[in-house]
């Protein structure tokens, strides 16, 4: 009947979060599980506070957007749900092959395809759809990476050379949007992963010395005005320093315990980018000092639990890949913090699982299925199991 059809379609929806294997994980990749989905719940609140006033005055529907990162939310945890339980062998197999096609759809928004959003091509149109190729390349970015330099003493000279092009190609056609937030996120998590995997620092300082240099040569106009404003919003308040100002209103409003959950002034047509770039304003203005302890507390429970995976993990691929996904995941809601608090310029970089866009929900859980990957094949029950089974092949073997 109608009933158990929907039922069956429900809890086929729910399989990420009611995953009847999980008590078979090990304990990191509960806790990691369970932390990601605590962290998507809060940024779907978030985001409903945030944009409800909003979306009634524009669009008539107040969820509009939330209904919206809904859908984006859905498809995000199936491509989790099935990371989560792919060997991380295979996933790793197929990285190369998908920065390449996606490095290409990078470079087809300089040809004229590319949607000219605020001055920058980052998003390709494909129907209702909008792509940001620089954003959906960051798993594959990490992988690849983890997979380069956890290899790197093994590896041809013509294979190091060939992927450290790859990669300066990449965050060049990403520079050129221009994103300059997106390059530097890009980059230093190149920069991180090379370090962790004990590369030479004959290698790692020029490079991060050239990265310095190439980005303070190829600041536009509207970017150095963006550095005098974050020096001194205050005398650009009407202008290119209005955004900064607001947030900084929004996040003092808020003093130690905040307004109230729905209950932040400058949310009501002040702020702008509310919904992305500056949404933590919000959040501070409602939640306070206090709230932003308690989500602050959250981000470093999460980064613990990622280096944890790390060091347990003997596979050096597999640990750079834990050490990435904690880069990406708390390194770029720092930046975002660091943005709406006026302790950094400027940038587009949105919060992960906090901020509205599908292209931010798909990688960002992408990434954190990704460390639960690591988590259970490095620790625990799985490791037990794959074992199990391996010296049974053995003992076959040994039969025939």
């Amino acid at each position: 009947d109608l009933t158990h059809i929907a039922a069956v379609k429900l809890r086929r929806l729910l399989i990420p979060f009611f995953d009847p294997t999980v008590a078979q994980w090990a304990t990191l990749a509960r806790l990691v599980r369970w932390m990601t989905f605590l962290w998507l719940f809060i940024g779907l609140a978030i985001l409903f506070s945030a944009t409800y006033a909003v979306c009634e005055s524009s669009y008539g529907d107040g969820l509009y957007y939330v209904k919206r990162q809904v859908i984006w939310v859905m498809l995000g945890l199936i491509l989790f749900n099935y990371v989560v339980h792919s060997p991380l062998r295979k996933v790793l197999e197929i990285s190369d092959w998908a920065l390449l096609v996606i490095l290409g759809l990078i470079f087809l928004t300089h040809t004229g395809l590319g949607t000219n959003t605020n001055g920058a091509t980052r998003w390709l149109q494909l129907g209702p759809v909008q792509i940001q190729p620089s954003e959906i390349i960051k798993p594959f970015l990490l992988l690849q990476s983890a997979r380069i330099f956890g290899q790197w003493h093994r590896l041809r000279w013509s294979i190091r050379l060939s992927w450290l092009c790859i990669f300066a190609v990449m965050l060049l056609g990403i520079l050129l949007q221009p994103s300059l937030s997106m390059t530097a996120l890009c980059g230093i998590t190149l920069w991180l992963v090379a370090l962790a995997a004990g590369l030479p620092y004959l290698y790692l300082l020029p490079t991060a010395i050239s990265g310095i240099l190439l980005a303070c040569v190829s600041l536009r106009p509207f970017q150095k005005l963006r550095i005098l404003s974050f020096l001194n919003p205050w005398k650009y308040r009407t202008g290119i320093g209005y955004q900064l100002v607001q947030s900084l209103l929004a996040v003092g409003s808020g003093g130690t315990w905040g307004t109230g959950f729905g209950l932040s002034q400058q949310k009501l047509f002040y702020l702008p980018e509310q919904q992305t770039d500056f949404i933590f304003a919000v959040f501070a203005e409602e939640f306070g000092f206090v709230g932003g302890l308690l989500l602050l507390l959250l981000l470093v429970v999460y980064a613990t639990l990622a280096l944890l995976v790390a060091f347990n993990t003997r596979n050096p691929v597999h640990r750079l890949v834990a050490i990435g996904a904690m880069v990406l995941m708390v390194g770029q809601s720092l930046l975002n913090i660091g943005v709406a608090t006026g302790a950094l310029p400027t940038t587009g970089l949105p919060f992960p699982l906090v901020s509205y866009g599908g292209n931010s929900i798909l990688a960002s859980l992408f990434i954190a299925a990704l460390l639960i990957r690591v988590a259970r094949e490095s620790t625990g029950a799985e490791v037990v199991t794959l074992q199990g089974k391996n010296a049974i092949n053995e003992v076959a073997k040994s039969a025939r």
